[in-house]
């Protein structure tokens, strides 16, 4: 199969970060990265764009690291405790979701997207969990939460 030269618009895990070229099957740039808008295709001129942009592109990248390392500061010093209807022996009537501690994060002044919270499964104990978040590719926290009896 032919191979097609990208150059990424986003950071696309485990293929590269924005402004990077790359080169990926055609299938997957067709049917995925360029309708997603994640990707264009590598032209002259969008090389040539490319390479007058790659400092503002660095310093971008660097500022998107420093927020992201003094958010995950934030995050760690942050306990969040969620309220819920439990049964008796501590099984929650539902479930909390990422959605759910991501609007709690919001509400203590953390904008975080769901997307960025790692939890592998919905939370349906009374407890005290330690889920990670990952703010970019090279920062990742725990958020503490408490889910108790509400």
């Amino acid at each position: 199969m032919a191979n097609v030269k990208l150059i990424l618009l986003q950071d696309v895990e485990f293929l590269g970060l924005a402004g990077e070229e790359v080169s990926v099957s055609a299938g997957y740039a067709r049917n995925f990265l360029i309708p997603r808008k994640l990707a264009d295709k590598a032209t002259q001129g969008a090389l040539r764009v490319l390479a007058a942009n790659k400092e503002k592109i660095e310093a971008k990248r660097q500022t998107e690291f420093a927020q992201a390392k003094e958010l995950a500061a934030k995050i760690a010093e942050v306990e969040i405790s969620i309220a819920v209807q439990a049964s008796d022996d501590n099984r929650l009537f539902g479930s909390i979701n990422a959605r759910n501690i991501a609007d709690k994060l919001d509400e203590n002044g953390l904008a975080v997207d769901y997307q960025r919270i790692l939890l592998e499964a919905p939370i349906k104990e009374l407890g005290k969990y330690e889920i990670p978040v990952k703010l970019h590719a090279d920062v990742t926290t725990n958020v503490k939460i408490w889910v108790v009896r509400g």
